[in-house]
């Protein structure tokens, strides 16, 4: 990928601010490439000793039990991105006149002459299924890729690794953009913007502004929601080279410059010659797997990002049929007595599943967990009209109870107070109870999981165990029948 500017690493002593999979990642290529790093750590678990002393060699030294103080001598600090701007090590480096960046900002910084661009994808939603879809279809297309940043493979990893690559599908979440101020991608989407992890950056302006970074510096196209003007109006504030392009994605018919569905055809009247009367068809929506609206969105913007880069129609074509959404993500589990289930736990706040509600009727909801700052109203407002019955689980789920109550009155509400190992099987037998044959029972909490469980990968697999106990619950009474 070119060769790189080793020298300017060399004897520079950089605090590395955690150690994860991130942390570890920069602290190893930085003392590759000459650097003295120290990672520091909060922690001082069994876990993190472990991690500590794996990672521990020339040019690195671990502190935990202590990430407040600033190392003395530090030139640069390097976050993992989970660490609040208000932390006291950031404001140490501040008094001190020290910058603070990210891994992604390091990996930028690290890229050689001849690297490859990057088309990058951030969103409140969507982020990593849209990012996957672009990288199935750049390799429909023949183009040697990878899923990189937000998602797998740590990115400074993919740029210093050996495996050469025509160019990067990039998911960046808002907490790594706020901390990468010199990335410019060849195009990028927002695919939408809803309040989500307020609690870290203050207000919805500063978590807009950081998701908007995504476009400085854009050379071909910035890709946004025609149904979210707020995405549109980051494009419209953003600083791009010249001749970049704003490229619209839509549900509806698309006008010039978008890419949209016409009777049941995903069809690009941006990158074709004559967009005024022209479009052509890419794709059918029974080629988006799962079909379900907020899908066909994010295949939409991907399609626009792989057009962007030059891609033919018939690579995105292949790369959407060849595309297997990840788990947890509108997931049918099973189907048990004319009911089915659905695991959407990645929906793990309002908007993602407002987009999940709205792919079913009617549809009894298994709601709740830790609410991040969120309030409900709307998601209930606007959701309501599917609703058979709510069961709602976890930490915050008197927010949501009193959202339905204020605006959904007549939906029946079973409240699980209760969060050992059976709660799970508990919230699917309530939710079979209410539902009738035809209906969906829908996971899809609007809420993240850690109050009950490690991550909403291991929300969805109680879920789905649940379901699977249910099925040979009704089987086996079905053969005594």
């Amino acid at each position: 990928m070119g060769s790189r500017q080793v020298t300017s690493w060399q004897g520079k002593n950089i605090t590395v601010a955690g150690l994860g999979v991130s942390g570890i990642s920069a602290a190893r290529a930085l003392a590759g490439l000459g650097a003295s790093v120290t990672v520091v750590d909060g922690g001082d678990s069994e876990g993190h000793r472990a991690r500590a002393a794996e990672l521990a060699g020339p040019g690195i030294s671990v502190r935990l039990a202590d990430a407040d103080t600033l190392p003395e001598g530090t030139d640069l600090v390097v976050t993992s991105p989970g660490w609040k701007p208000d932390s006291p090590l950031f404001a140490a480096a501040g008094r001190a006149g020290v910058e603070v960046v990210g891994d992604v900002e390091i990996a930028w910084q690290l890229r050689g002459e001849n690297a490859a661009p990057w088309l990058a994808v951030t969103g409140t939603n969507g982020k990593t299924t849209t990012t996957q879809m672009l990288a199935s279809i750049l390799r429909a297309a023949g183009l040697r890729t990878a899923a990189v940043g937000n998602i797998g493979t740590p990115i400074i990893d993919v740029v210093l690794g050996e495996q050469q690559y025509d160019v990067l599908a990039v998911e960046l979440s808002s907490y790594q953009l706020h901390w990468a101020p010199s990335v410019r991608a060849h195009s990028a989407a927002v695919l939408n913007l809803a309040p989500d992890h307020l609690d870290w950056h203050g207000s919805m302006e500063a978590y807009a502004a950081d998701k908007g970074r995504i476009y400085e510096g854009n050379t071909v196209a910035c890709v946004y929601n025609v149904a979210d003007p707020a995405t549109e109006k980051l494009v419209e504030d953003a600083d791009v080279e010249e001749g970049c392009r704003a490229i619209g994605f839509t549900l509806g018919a698309p006008g010039p410059s978008m890419l949209g569905v016409v009777d049941g055809i995903l069809v690009d009247r941006a990158f074709v010659e004559n967009r005024q009367k022209n479009a052509q068809e890419l794709a059918e929506v029974k080629d988006v797997n799962p079909p379900a609206p907020h899908n066909i969105a994010n295949a939409l913007a991907a399609a626009a990002l792989a057009r962007a880069f030059g891609v033919e129609p018939r690579a995105v074509r292949d790369g959407l049929r060849d595309f297997r959404p990840d788990a947890h993500r509108v997931a049918h589990v099973d189907e048990v007595d004319a009911v089915v289930y659905v695991d959407d736990s990645k929906a793990t706040n309002t908007h993602a599943a407002e987009a999940s509600l709205a792919a079913f009727e009617p549809v009894v909801w298994i709601a709740g967990g830790l609410a991040k700052g969120a309030t409900f109203d709307e998601l209930v407002q606007k959701s309501a009209k599917r609703l058979r019955g709510v069961v709602l689980i976890g930490a915050d789920r008197a927010l949501i109870a009193e959202a339905l109550a204020r605006h959904a009155p007549e939906v029946p509400v079973v409240d699980l107070d209760r969060t050992d190992t059976g709660a799970m099987l508990a919230a699917v037998r309530e939710a079979a109870r209410l539902a009738e044959p035809g209906d969906t029972v829908l996971l899809a909490p609007a809420c993240a999981s850690m109050d009950m469980f490690a991550n909403y990968n291991k929300r969805g697999d109680a879920f789905a165990d649940a379901v699977r106990e249910l099925a040979a619950g009704s089987a086996a009474d079905a053969a005594k029948a």
